[in-house]
């Protein structure tokens, strides 16, 4: 949950989310685990709960919880376990996942609804986010608390990712506390393991995910990640809800990380963001060269198999300038960097996390990149949107959600799309992008509707409110062997 924690756009949203939906009159509580980056003094933390047990398998683990108030009135939780979560990463390193994650993240789903029932909270919707918390609308639908108000609260699940699914060997379950009558192939079985993710989505009252698109998608065999079979099963109680920002943590007028200020009416601080950009790769600094911007994770799934191809076939032209921006794959790595040492002119690369200079590309870049092979939602094309940065997408998931073609005709609007997964593809609509940049009226016209496009939290957490009044609680009877 931004801004204690975060990987990727799940932090984002939590935080906002959180905001928005308080900010419609409800009472919002979030619990996550005290990271090694949440300091108490710095966040002035509060103890909620000195102490207390919970057995997890044969151990009995003490725990304390943390709390804060937010000035926008939201109460985060922390649950604090320091051998759990006192480490350098939330998930895992470079070398990859912590071993013990599912007995992590069972011991936190757990810790959290003892804290929940020690607080005397009685939440009308537990919302739970990803595999990290797929057992708690299994836990709301046992007897394993004995907990009134969970007895009438309902669970919406939210698929962030449906490539991360929380899938551990059988050895991993007696853990959870639940019997042997749980892993069974309808239930928490899949494909001989145990699966957080599964638990989610066959238990919770209501499952959505992150776009209209991605719904559909994860129900297919391409995108279902050996899950479309419990999609198609849910159907009916799924819904895609698109991600939005917060506009105040994404405003090119108030940002204090990028050179200069600007905003619909006077773009002249766009050009000096972009000269700066330009200085700061080694560039010619020209307004009159279009200047692509990338910032993701450099992995298959950004598109990183289809776009170096078109990197190469670049370096012939060089009518453009490149920044990108990202961390990820070695071998990714490897090939960007021998591509920037050749096309030192025109191709800049940071293999880094740095969201400084993200803000930097987004606000100086003309185009920005997500040429992704799927994309559940995609913040990276809505914060484009925001800084006048066109974005250049593949029509899957979120991604086709928010953007629209550009048609020179209508001039109506505000990117650019294309749709198969290839170098071609892609190719091909770089060059319709740069030779609409080259028209200055017809560019204009795009950076204006891109400006104007609205994707502030306001209508997603009406959406959200929405589904939490309407859902109802499913019954479910578990089978004994």
């Amino acid at each position: 949950m931004a801004p204690f924690a975060k990987t990727g756009g799940l932090g984002d949203v939590v935080g906002s989310l959180a905001g928005a939906v308080r900010a419609l009159g409800h009472e919002v509580s979030v619990f996550l685990p005290r990271y090694r980056s949440i300091d108490i003094q710095q966040w002035e933390l509060e103890t909620a709960i000195d102490y207390f047990e919970l057995i997890v398998g044969n151990q009995l683990e003490a725990t304390r919880i943390f709390s804060k108030k937010l000035d926008n009135g939201v109460k985060v939780y922390f649950v604090e376990h320091p051998d759990y979560f006192m480490r350098e990463e939330l998930y895992g390193t470079l070398v990859g996942d912590y071993q013990d994650n599912d007995r992590r993240f069972t011991y936190f789903q757990r810790a959290a609804l003892k804290a929940a029932e020690k607080l005397k909270l009685a939440p009308d919707i537990v919302h739970c986010h990803d595999w990290q918390t797929g057992l708690i609308p299994v836990y709301l639908k046992t007897t394993e608390t004995g907990y009134a108000p969970f007895q009438k609260a309902r669970s919406v699940f939210t698929i962030h990712n449906l490539a991360y699914q929380g899938n551990f060997p059988p050895d991993s379950f007696p853990a959870t506390g639940l019997g042997w009558e749980f892993y069974k192939s309808d239930l928490l079985e899949f494909y001989g393991k145990f699966s957080f993710m599964k638990g989610g989505l066959v238990f919770a009252d209501a499952v959505t995910t992150v776009s209209e698109r991605y719904s559909h998608e994860i129900q297919t065999k391409e995108f279902g990640c050996g899950m479309e079979g419990v999609m198609v099963a849910r159907k009916d109680s799924v819904t895609g809800i698109v991600n939005g920002i917060d506009p105040k943590d994404w405003d090119p007028a108030t940002d204090p990380d990028i050179d200069a200020k600007y905003d619909l009416k006077d773009l002249s601080g766009k050009k000096i963001n972009k000269a700066a950009l330009q200085k700061e790769n080694g560039f010619k600094i020209d307004p009159n060269v279009p200047l692509l911007g990338f910032v993701a994770r450099l992995v298959d799934q950004k598109g990183l198999d289809i776009l170096v191809p078109v990197l190469e076939q670049l370096s012939q032209q060089q009518d453009v300038q490149m920044v990108l921006l990202g961390t990820g794959e070695d071998q990714y790595h490897q090939i960007l960097r021998d591509l920037a040492k050749k096309n030192k002119k025109w191709f800049g690369v940071h293999i880094l996390f740095d969201p400084k200079m993200a803000k930097k590309i987004y606000a100086g870049s003309d185009m920005l990149l997500i040429p992704s092979y799927y994309e559940p939602c995609g913040l990276g094309q809505i914060i484009g949107l925001r800084f006048g940065t066109v974005p250049i997408v593949r029509a899957t998931g979120g991604l086709a959600d928010t953007i629209q073609n550009f048609e020179p005709t209508s001039q109506k609007g505000n990117g650019f799309i294309f749709e198969d997964y290839t170098s071609d593809a892609l190719h091909a609509v770089l060059l319709r992008a740069v030779k609409t940049f080259k028209q200055e009226k017809l560019w204009k016209s795009l950076v204006k509707n891109a400006m104007e496009s609205d994707f502030s939290w306001d209508a997603s957490a009406r959406k959200y409110e929405k589904l939490y009044e309407s859902v109802k609680r499913r019954p479910f009877k578990i089978e004994k062997n």
